[in-house]
C-alpha cells in the first residue's frame, strides 16, 4: 500500500497543475473561517454570522462539512487529470512494463482517493474544532464531540465522489470530457428525478425510493442542508406559518448506497482497464 501511494503522490506533486489545485483546495477549505468575520451593519439592521450560531457545537460539524463538500470539485479535477495524464504521458503503460499489475494500478488510485478524503476530513475536523472553541456558546466536552457523524458522512461522501471521478477518468481518458460527463450525469439525474417524481409516480413513494439510489443523489443525501436548522431561520418560518419537519440526521441508508456505488466504480474501473488494449 505504501509503495503504491508513494508512486501516486510523486506523480501528483511533480505535476504543477495538480499541485496547485490540491493546495488551492486546502487553502479554500481554510477560508470557511472567514465566514466568522462577515458582518452587515445597515443602520438599525445589524447582522453577524458568527453570532447567529453557525459555529456553535454541535451544529458546526454539520455546517462546515456541508460547506466543505462543495469544494470537492477542486480535488475532482486533480483525480480526473491524474488519470488523463496517465494516458497522455504514457506513464500507465510504463508502470505496467515496470511490473505494476492493472489491479495494483487501480488500487494505487483508490488509495489516493482514500488519502485525499481522509486528509480533507482531518482538516475540516481541526478547523471546526478551533472555530467552535473560539465562537461556540457551548464548550462542554459532551456537546463538543456530539454530531461527529457528519465527519464520517463527509468522509464517505468524498470517497464516493472521488471514486466516481476516477471511474470517469478511466472511462473517458480526457479530463475535460470526463468533467463534462460528470456535469451531464448530474443533469441527467435531475431529469430522472423530475420524470419519476412528477410524471411517472407523482403520488407514490416508489419515486423517492428509486431516486435515492442514484449515485450523486445518494451522496447529496448524506449531508442535508443545515441552514434551516438555525433558530433564526426557524423563527422566521414559524412566523410565516411554515412547519419544518426535515430530518437533519445522517442518512445511514445513503451511506450504504454510496459504499455500494464506490465498490462498483472501483470494480468497473478495474474491469475497463483489464479489458482495454493499452
Amino acid at each position: 500500500m505504501n509503495r503504491l501511494l508513494s508512486i501516486e503522490l510523486q506523480k501528483i506533486w511533480k505535476n504543477k497543475a495538480s499541485r496547485v489545485l490540491t493546495l488551492t483546495y486546502f487553502i479554500l477549505l481554510s477560508f470557511i473561517a472567514l465566514i466568522a468575520s462577515i458582518k452587515f451593519d445597515l443602520g438599525v439592521f445589524k447582522f453577524h454570522l458568527a453570532e447567529i450560531g453557525i459555529f456553535n457545537f454541535p451544529f458546526i460539524w454539520h455546517f462546515n462539512t456541508y460547506i466543505a463538500a462543495w469544494l470537492k470539485f477542486f480535488l475532482a479535477i486533480v483525480i480526473v487529470s491524474m488519470m488523463a495524464n496517465e494516458y497522455s504521458y504514457g506513464t500507465l503503460k510504463q508502470n505496467l512494463i515496470d511490473g505494476l499489475s492493472k489491479k495494483e494500478f487501480v488500487l494505487s488510485k483508490f488509495y489516493t482517493v482514500i488519502l485525499f478524503a481522509f486528509c480533507s476530513t482531518v482538516f475540516v475536523f481541526i478547523m471546526s474544532l478551533i472555530l467552535g472553541l473560539c465562537f461556540s456558546s457551548y464548550t462542554e466536552i459532551g456537546i463538543i464531540f456530539s454530531g461527529m457523524e457528519y465527519l464520517f458522512a463527509f468522509f464517505i461522501k468524498l470517497i464516493g465522489f472521488f471514486s466516481f471521478c476516477l471511474f470517469l477518468g478511466i472511462l473517458v481518458k480526457r479530463s475535460a470530457f470526463a468533467l463534462g460527463f460528470l456535469l451531464v450525469w448530474s443533469i441527467l439525474e435531475g431529469f430522472i428525478k423530475t420524470i419519476f417524481a412528477f410524471i411517472l409516480f407523482p403520488e407514490s413513494k416508489f419515486a423517492d425510493y428509486f431516486i435515492r439510489l442514484l449515485p450523486l443523489e445518494a451522496m447529496s443525501n448524506l449531508i442535508v442542508e443545515p441552514f434551516t436548522r438555525l433558530s433564526v431561520i426557524k423563527n422566521i418560518g414559524a412566523q410565516m406559518g411554515v412547519e419544518n419537519i426535515k430530518n437533519y440526521n445522517v442518512d445511514y441508508i445513503s451511506v450504504v448506497i454510496v459504499l455500494i456505488w464506490t465498490f462498483l466504480f472501483i470494480f468497473f474501473s478495474y474491469k475497463l482497464l483489464k479489458n482495454r488494449d493499452l
